[in-house]
């Protein structure tokens, strides 16, 4: 059976600071510039979720897209959105919550929750031009 990706976007808004605690705030800033800011910024992040396997021949899906925008919700918006991610997470409390970390994250949190059969990937866009993907590899 072939194998076919569906695809389901979301949104979320976020404060994060960027900063590595073993560092002093010299090096901080020079590394991480005004994403270092002592009181935070904020983004409005894009996330697209892809899930890649056969077509099922008795519901016609891959996967349903209404329970997928269910688990997304309940594992990813519901945690991160309106949140500052260093203070109101405990998945960032310890954990610098750049793009690639964020990514990170949010795949394992709907790799927990999705069948394993189906390939699961992430694009995370923390601006128009600035975006990471991750699909696992290495997890």
């Amino acid at each position: 059976m072939s194998q076919l990706t569906i695809c389901r976007a979301e949104h979320f808004n976020a404060a994060h600071r960027l900063h590595n605690p073993a560092w002093d705030e010299a090096r901080n800033q020079q590394v991480f510039g005004k994403c270092n800011n002592p009181n935070y910024h904020g983004h409005n992040y894009n996330l697209e979720v892809r899930l890649t396997g056969p077509v099922d021949p008795e519901t016609g899906y891959v996967f349903d897209l209404k329970a997928l925008s269910d688990i997304i919700k309940r594992e990813v918006l519901n945690r991160y959105d309106h949140r500052n991610l260093n203070l109101d997470t405990e998945d960032f409390r310890t954990l610098n919550p750049t793009a690639e970390n964020i990514a990170v994250v949010i795949w394992h949190r709907l790799r927990a929750a999705l069948p394993t059969t189906l390939k699961l990937a992430v694009t995370l866009f923390e601006t128009d031009r600035n975006f990471v993907e991750y699909d696992g590899q290495g997890a």
